[in-house]
Parts: C-alpha cells; structure tokens; sequence
C-alpha cells in the first residue's frame, strides 16, 4: 500500500473543472492507494487521479492547483485551510519516488551510448531516422501535450478557440463521429482546416458558419484525419523543426517555443496538402458520412470534386445525421 497511514480516510473540499471550457465545481478530494479520487457533492465520482502522475502548477502559493502530468486544462484546486490534504499528497508523492527503482551505472552507461548513437546519427547526415524513431517512442500522453502547446501557440495569430458551455458536448459528438479525440472551431487564422499532434483537429469558423449540412464540416476533419495517417502530424512538426528538435524531443520530451511558432506560422501560410479521391472515399465509407455535401462545399461547380460527388458511397442509403439539427444551430453559433 502507498497510501500513508496516518492519512486514511482523509478528504478535502476542492474546486475541479475537467477542461478549460467547463466552469469548476465543488468537490471532495479523498486521498487512496496513489490515487486522490474527485467525487462531487453526492458522492459520485468524476475523476481518479494516480498521484505518480499529479503536478502542482503552482508550488509553494495557495490555493494549491494541481493538474494531471501533461493535461493542464483538467485542473483541482484545494484552498487554504486544507494543509493536511496538501501535507498528504507530497509525502504520499514522496514515498512512490522512493518505491521507484533508480537508476544505477549501467543504466548511466546505457544512456550515455544511446545519446553517442543520436550524435552520430545527426553528425552522419539521418535526420529523416531520427525523426520516424522520435514519433515512435515518445508516449502518447507527451504528444498530446505537444498538441495542446501548439494549440496556444497558435492562438496567438488566429484568436482564442471558440466555445461555449452549449456547444462543447456537441463538439465531443462531433470528434466521436468522425473518431478523432478534439475538434476546435478557430475564428481566423487557419485558413480551412489543421490537424495537430495528438488528434486535434481545428477547423475554420466557415465550415459551420456557411453550410446548412453538418456532413461539411465532419469532411474536413475526414480529409484531415487522411492526411495525418499519410504524414502524421508530430513527423510533420519534427520535419519543420529540424534534426535539432527530433533530438531535443528524444532527449528531454520537451519541443522549445522557437519550434512550435515557426512550425504554427508555416503551416497556417500554406494550404493543405490535396488527398486521393480513393482514400477520402474510403474514409467517409467507414465514418458512414456522404460526400457529396463535402465535394460541393469545395468546388460549388463540382468540376474538381466531381469524384466525391458522383462516387458518395452513402449515395441512396437512409442515414443517421452528423448532428441533429438544434445541435447544428448551435454549434454556427459557437462563435458569435
């Protein structure tokens, strides 16, 4: 057992909020086994947070703010008063690193040859290496870190994300429909659509502000979700950044600022690579989504899209809608 005697049973009142779009609530925060468990005002759980895996965003002021490592948009706060819930958590933190096994010299020695491969690989001329094995190891929880920092570095040109209490869980159905993890509505900036590390797609306000038939918007984020199994996002960003920032990534799971701007104010300057008619299609087949709304949305004419058109393989079939119409309505307003 991790959890310290001395502090069973121990709960705090607390304010959490599950992302930046969600308003905080009150709750209480029970410290467990390595876990602190975030229950609401009814006892029911929202949330199970392993304590190897909590940072304090801000050591040393009060009320303490903690977030999960990596997600800083889910957040709880404990307030003053509560120092034994706050005493608690770092000695419960303290006893798991010491549980931890630490490294000794061969696991120094191994490092060391493992950094000599890296330099040699960079001083040998194979970038394109370093990179395809950065975006094979680096664990998925850093890559959507990595995609909500781009995220806020891309803000700076195009506004904040747009959101509004109404619209957030429609655009959870929105992202599950079409099986990516978040989709974001930009008011400028990205100039149609852009999929990040980690599986955010953002999409322009246009594409629901100016079509009637959700099916536009969820093949956008189709198309983008074929251009990210073509040339994942996070090997796009490595390419931009250069060896330098494959070999940072690998070495300190860390992308600096300079990395991420240079890489948000390229893409957002040029547009989106074009996909096959082939893999579009198939991609709507699967997701069960017409084409045809998505080719004319493109070229009204449907001259350049005319295989989108002609080839819906939901053409004729009795479909379940992207969005019911209210949660359109919504969602065209979710930028006003």
């Amino acid at each position: 057992m991790t959890a310290l005697k001395e502090f069973e049973r121990l709960e705090a009142a607390g304010l959490w909020r599950a992302d930046p779009q969600s308003q905080r609530r009150d709750v209480i925060v029970s410290i467990g086994d390595a876990t602190l468990t975030i229950t609401d005002m009814n006892d029911i759980p929202l949330a199970h947070w392993s304590l190897a895996a909590v940072e304090r965003a801000n050591p040393g002021q009060l009320p303490a703010l903690f977030h999960p490592d990596g997600d800083t948009g889910e957040t709880l706060e404990i307030p003053e008063g509560e120092e034994t819930m706050l005493e608690a958590i770092d000695k419960v933190q303290g006893a798991i690193e010491r549980a931890r096994p630490h490294p000794g010299r061969l696991r120094l020695y191994s490092a060391m040859a493992g950094t000599v491969v890296l330099l040699a690989a960079l001083i040998w001329g194979l970038p394109p290496l370093l990179q395809s094995h950065a975006v094979r190891v680096v664990p998925e929880i850093k890559v959507k870190a990595i995609g909500q920092a781009l995220l806020g570095r891309i803000e700076r040109v195009s506004g904040q994300v747009c959101a509004t209490p109404e619209a957030s869980p429609i655009l959870a159905k929105l992202a599950e429909r079409t099986d990516v993890r978040q989709v974001a509505i930009m008011p400028s900036g990205v100039a149609t659509s852009l999929h990040l590390p980690g599986g955010i797609v953002l999409l322009n306000r246009s594409l629901v502000e100016d079509f009637e038939d959700p099916a536009v918007a969820a093949g956008a984020i189709l198309a983008e979700k074929v251009r990210a199994e073509q040339n994942p996002p996070l090997a796009e960003l490595l390419s931009s950044g250069g060896p330098l920032a494959s070999f940072r990534l690998l070495t300190t799971g860390e992308l600096n600022r300079e990395t991420l701007d240079s890489y948000s104010e390229r893409v957002l300057a040029h547009p989106r690579p074009a996909v096959s008619d082939e893999a579009l299609l198939a991609a709507f087949a699967q997701a069960a989504i017409p084409s045809r709304p998505y080719g004319y949305a493109i070229d009204l004419t449907g001259e350049t899209t005319l295989g989108l058109i002609e080839a819906d393989p939901m053409a004729g079939r009795v479909l379940e809608p992207v969005l019911n119409d209210r949660d359109w309505v919504q969602l065209q307003n979710i930028c006003s």
